[in-house]
């Protein structure tokens, strides 16, 4: 029996990865999660009456771009969020989660060829994983650009080779950036975007962990292409409920761009998507449509900043994150110090080099491990400290 060679290269994902490296080694003491970024918080009370209000749902098939309900509110709050009039039937559809349309936007959009050559995805090092995924399964090949500290924790593409954006399809971004926090400004995306504009590649906004941050609310892209008077086209936003309302069981997401592009993933999605059932829908829709609850979970997020700034303070090399749930901390080895931390304390985190691509001593993630402030916070400054005093002192 013969199976295809395109994924035959594909590292562990991240979470078996970790299993291999720590289960078979007891805690050092009560064990604390700190690797997923599943949170924790409670989501709106009413999401489950909603739910029960419209079970009868479940009988029947959902629609498969998502009721004119759920569509108008995803639609509303674009508009709300950042200052952008979008079309309920013509620029947005409905997700069911956002990794599906990150991978499936780019089966539906990314071109055989670019310029008569193979086409190249662009990726952030580190980056969430389905990016590199989606590139390989349309025959792209995925260009890993490393987002480190002398780029502010984000990719450089305009400092790339013009051989590269000639041969650029896509490009993958994340902001506020998944595992650094990092916050792309209004100039970077304008930069990107003029970028895009000149050799002619797309731009997919993972803007997911959008409404957790400090202080002011990240600027989207949408927002800047509107500014530029950009292609409509150029730009395809992705978002979800998982972060800004906690409620990653849901599974609802959304993409929102221009109609030739939301068309064409409509089109695709009608043969191998997977809607939400209908009583989840009716539920996302209130969800999205609300922003008291969004409040109130950004205000528990800024009170667990204060306590890692509080307990890193004088660690050399922390890093504060502008938004997201994670810590990005700096260690000699990510992987010693994940195994060490859980042999010695029960803390269990991410070696940052699970979540990037290069050989030993070129990835950028290598001297990192991801932390993820999910827990409640009383046990997650007990994680933090026990921690620091591990690995710091």
């Amino acid at each position: 029996m013969s199976f295809p060679e395109r994924f035959s290269n594909l590292p562990e994902y991240a979470f078996p990865r970790l299993r291999a490296l720590l289960d078979h080694h007891q805690p050092g003491g009560d064990v604390i999660h700190m690797t997923i970024g599943e949170p924790k918080h409670d989501f709106p009370p009413w999401v489950t009456d909603v739910i029960m209000e419209n079970a009868a749902g479940f009988q029947g098939y959902p629609p498969n771009e998502g009721s004119p309900e759920l569509r108008e509110a995803i639609a509303d709050w674009v508009n709300r969020r950042y200052g952008v009039s979008m079309d309920a039937d013509a620029n947005v559809m409905a997700l069911n989660g956002t990794r599906e349309g990150l991978y499936n936007a780019a089966m539906a959009l990314c071109p055989e060829q670019k310029n008569g050559q193979r086409p190249i995805i662009l990726c952030p090092n580190p980056f969430y994983q389905v990016y590199m995924v989606a590139s390989i399964s349309v025959g792209a090949e995925p260009y890993f650009v490393p987002a480190t500290a002398g780029t502010d924790h984000l990719p450089d593409y305009a400092g790339l080779p013009e051989e590269v954006l000639n041969r650029t399809a896509v490009a993958y971004i994340c902001s506020p950036a998944n595992p650094q926090g990092a916050v792309a400004s209004r100039e970077y995306w304008a930069e990107l975007i003029q970028l895009a504009e000149k050799y002619e590649f797309r731009i997919f906004a993972d803007e997911c962990y959008s409404e957790i941050y400090r202080d002011v609310a990240p600027v989207g892209a949408l927002s800047v292409a509107q500014e530029l008077g950009a292609d409509p086209e150029r730009v395809t936003l992705f978002n979800s409920l998982s972060k800004r309302s906690n409620l990653a069981g849901l599974r609802s997401g959304l993409i929102a761009g221009g109609p030739e592009t939301i068309k064409r993933v409509k089109l695709l999605r009608s043969y191998a998507g997977a809607p939400l059932p209908s009583p989840l829908q009716a539920a996302a829709a209130r969800v999205w449509a609300d922003e008291a609850h969004v409040q109130e979970n950004r205000a528990l997020y800024q009170e667990k900043y204060a306590v890692a700034d509080e307990v890193f303070a004088g660690v050399q090399g922390y890093m504060p994150p502008e938004a997201g749930f994670f810590l990005w901390l700096p260690v000699e080895n990510g992987e010693e110090a994940a195994l060490n931390l859980w042999q010695e304390t029960g803390v269990r985190v991410l070696p940052g080099a699970y979540l990037s691509q290069g050989d030993p001593g070129q990835n950028p993630g290598e001297q990192f491990i991801r932390v993820a402030m999910v827990a409640p916070k009383t046990e997650m400054k007990r994680g933090l400290i026990t921690l620091r005093d591990c690995i710091y002192s």
